[in-house]
C-alpha cells in the first residue's frame, strides 16, 4: 500500500514474519505480558489515555479513496471490516464476520455470515448490503478510486471489466444473499484471500449516509460513520495536524478494548518528536530515521525496532523521453551507493535493497522468496557512468535536468539531498531539482505522473509476493510510470491464473518477472528495505504492528 504504504500501507506484509513477534527494548512490538520483572501483575493506570505523534497529515478517510498507510491505520481503528489481524499481526480473525469463510468445491465462491450486533455510529446495523455498496463504489470508474481497481482486478469476478468500462458495476462478484450473508465470487482461487479481506479497501460503507453527505462525505470527523473499536471525535480534515480517537462503546468487542483515548499530533521534525517524548508530552513517536537519535536509545526499554517488509525506491517516469531509454534508467539505478545510504544517511537498521520483494516476508514451504531470487542493480558507479553516456548519446542529449519529487519531512529532505548528490556526481551533465511536498501532494503528483524521478515506496497489502509484483503491470492502477514489458506481464499474469494452484511454478514465474523488471528493464531503482524505529513509553503495552505497515491501538493498555 502506498506509503510515501510511501505508499508507504503500508508497517507492512503479511505472512509469518519474525519481526512481528512481540517484545520491547530494541526489537518488535511492545507486547503486553501483564507481568512485571518480578512476576507480579502490574496495575492499570487510572487514565487509559495516550498521546501519539505522526509524521504526516491524513490524506483521506474515505475507505474507497484511501491509498496510504496512515489512512489505513486510522480506518482500521474506526471501522469493523470482515476480518482484522490478531494481536500478533499475522493471523486474520473475524471482526464483522461471524466466522471464517465457507467455500465452494473449487474455492472460487466464499460465503460469509455476519454478526448481527455490529452497528454504525448512527445506530444503523452493518449489513451485507454495506459491503456490496462500498465494493461497487470502489470499482466504479466514475468514482476514480485510486486503489479499488488495483485491489479487485483479476481477483473479484468481473472487476477488471468493470474498471475498464466494459461491464456494469452490478456484475461485480459480491452479493448480499440477505442482510447478514455475503457471497463473494472470485476470478480464481486466491491462496491469500483471508489476509486480503482484512484490507481497508474491502471495508463496508453505509449507502444512505454516504449518498446523503455527497461531496462532504469524509471531509472531517463529523461527516463519517464509525463501527470499529474507536471513533474519531476530532479531525478537521486533510490539513489537520491533530486528531483524536476515543473508545467506541458500541463496538461489538468493546469489552476487550481498554484504551479510552488516543490524541494525535503531527510532528515532522524527529528531534522535536523526541523532545516531546522526553517532556512526557508524547507516549509514542512517529518513525525515527535519525541515527543520532536512535543511537541514544539503543538498549533502552523505550526503543521499539524491527525490520519491516516495506520497500523504498526511485520511480522513473517513462513519459519523459530521456527516461524512456533503458541505459539512462540503468545508469540512475546503479549510480546510488546504497550501503552509504543505509549506513550513513539512514543508519537505523534499514538494509540496502537489490530487489523488490522484501526479505523475511513471503514463504513457500517455509522457504523465503528471496532465498532463490537474485540481487539486481547493485551499485556500480563506473558502469553507471558508461551507461549514462551511452544513453544520452542515444537520445541526442549532453545535459539533462530532472525534477525529483519527495516528501517535506526533515528526514525525507536529507535522503533526497543524498540521492541528488550521488546522481549528479556520478552522471556528468545531470541536474536534479528536488521538490519537497506534503504527503498528500506527493501522492497526487505520483498518481498524475507529474514528476521525472519520484522517491516513494510500498508496503504490502496481503501476504504474497503478488502485492509487489502486480504493481508494474502494463496500465496497472499503481504503475504510474508508464512502464510496460510484455514478458513481465505474461509471467505475472501466469502467476495469477494458470499457475495459481502450482506454488513452486508460480514462485519461479514471479522470481523471473522480478529479474526482468530490474536487471533487464531497470524500471525503477530499488533503494532499501526499511527498519522501523520508534519510541514507546514502557508503561504503554500492546501496540500491535503488522505486515501492512500500520499499527493497531485496540490492544493497548496503559499501566502505572
Amino acid at each position: 500500500m502506498k506509503k510515501s504504504k510511501f505508499s508507504l500501507l503500508v508497517v507492512s506484509t503479511l505472512a509469518a514474519s519474525i519481526f512481528l513477534s512481540a517484545c520491547s527494548g530494541g526489537s518488535g512490538t511492545n507486547k503486553d505480558t501483564s507481568k512485571d520483572t518480578k512476576g507480579t501483575t502490574p496495575q492499570l493506570a487510572e487514565k487509559q489515555v495516550i498521546n501519539v505523534l505522526e509524521t504526516a497529515e491524513i490524506p483521506t478517510l474515505d475507505s474507497v479513496m484511501n491509498q496510504d498507510v496512515l489512512g489505513s491505520e486510522i480506518l482500521a481503528q474506526t471501522t469493523a471490516g470482515l476480518y482484522r489481524l490478531d494481536q500478533t499481526g499475522t493471523k486474520a480473525i473475524p471482526d464483522d464476520a461471524a466466522g471464517m469463510p465457507k467455500y465452494n468445491a473449487d474455492k472460487t465462491v466464499l460465503t460469509i455470515s455476519l454478526k448481527k450486533n455490529v452497528k454504525w455510529s448512527n445506530g444503523d446495523p452493518v449489513t451485507a448490503n454495506d459491503y456490496v455498496f462500498a465494493w461497487q463504489r470502489a470499482i466504479d470508474p466514475k468514482t476514480a478510486s485510486p486503489y479499488g481497481p488495483y485491489m479487485m482486478s483479476d481477483k473479484i469476478k468481473n472487476a477488471t471489466a468493470i474498471s475498464e468500462g466494459k461491464a456494469p458495476v452490478s456484475s461485480l462478484g459480491v452479493k448480499a444473499i440477505d442482510d447478514y450473508t455475503l457471497e463473494i465470487t472470485l476470478e480464481r482461487p486466491l491462496p491469500y484471500i483471508d489476509s486480503l479481506l482484512t484490507f481497508t479497501a474491502f471495508y463496508p460503507q453505509n449507502k444512505k449516509y454516504v449518498e446523503s453527505q455527497g461531496a462532504d462525505y469524509a471531509k472531517d470527523a463529523a461527516h463519517l460513520l464509525y463501527s470499529g473499536p474507536f471513533k474519531l471525535t476530532k479531525w478537521d480534515g486533510t490539513s489537520a495536524a491533530q486528531w483524536t480517537l476515543e473508545k467506541n462503546a458500541d463496538y461489538w468487542n468493546a469489552k476487550n478494548v481498554t484504551l479510552e483515548k488516543a490524541n494525535f499530533n503531527v510532528v515532522k521534525d524527529p528531534q522535536a518528536a523526541v523532545n516531546a517524548y522526553e517532556a512526557k508530552q508524547a507516549d509514542i513517536t512517529g518513525r525515527l530515521a535519525s541515527s543520532a537519535i536512535i543511537s541514544q536509545y539503543q538498549g533502552t526499554k523505550d526503543l521499539v525496532q524491527y525490520l519491516e517488509p516495506s520497500m523504498w525506491w526511485l520511480k522513473m517516469n517513462e513519459n519523459n523521453p530521456v527516461l524512456k531509454n533503458v541505459n539512462v534508467r540503468k545508469a540512475i539505478a546503479l549510480a546510488i551507493d546504497k550501503k552509504a545510504y543505509t549506513n550513513n544517511v539512514l543508519s537505523n537498521g534499514s538494509i540496502p535493497a537489490n530487489f523488490i520483494v522484501p526479505k523475511e516476508f513471503a514463504f513457500n514451504n517455509g522457504k523465503d522468496f528471496r532465498s532463490d531470487a537474485g540481487n539486481y542493480l547493485k551499485t556500480d558507479k563506473a558502469k553507471a557512468k558508461k551507461l549514462w553516456e551511452q544513453g544520452l548519446k542515444e537520445v541526442g542529449k549532453t545535459n539533462v535536468t530532472f525534477t525529483m519529487v519527495g516528501q517535506d519531512t526533515e528526514t525525507a529532505k536529507k535522503e533526497d539531498a543524498f540521492i541528488k548528490d550521488q546522481l549528479e556526481k556520478t552522471l556528468p551533465g545531470l541536474t536534479v531539482n528536488i521538490q519537497s511536498v506534503p504527503f498528500k501532494i506527493r501522492i497526487d503528483r505520483e498518481d498524475k505522473q507529474e514528476y521525472d524521478l519520484l522517491h516513494a515506496g510500498w508496503g504490502p497489502d496481503y501476504s504474497d509476493p503478488m502485492t509487489f509484483m502486480d504493481l508494474f503491470l502494463t496500465g496497472g492502477g499503481q504503475n504510474h510510470m508508464s512502464y510496460s514489458d510484455a514478458k513481465y506481464d505474461k509471467l505475472v499474469k501466469d502467476a495469477q491464473t494458470t499457475l495459481a494452484a502450482k506454488p513452486d511454478e508460480r514462485w519461479k514465474a514471479l522470481q523471473d518477472a522480478e529479474k526482468i523488471l530490474l536487471e533487464d528493464d531497470a524500471a525503477l531503482a530499488p533503494l532499501y528495505q526499511r527498519s522501523v524505529n520508534l519510541l514507546v513509553n514502557p508503561k504503554v503495552k500492546g501496540l500491535q504492528h503488522n505486515p501492512y505497515s500500520d499499527f493497531s491501538f485496540e490492544y493497548i493498555k496503559v499501566y502505572k
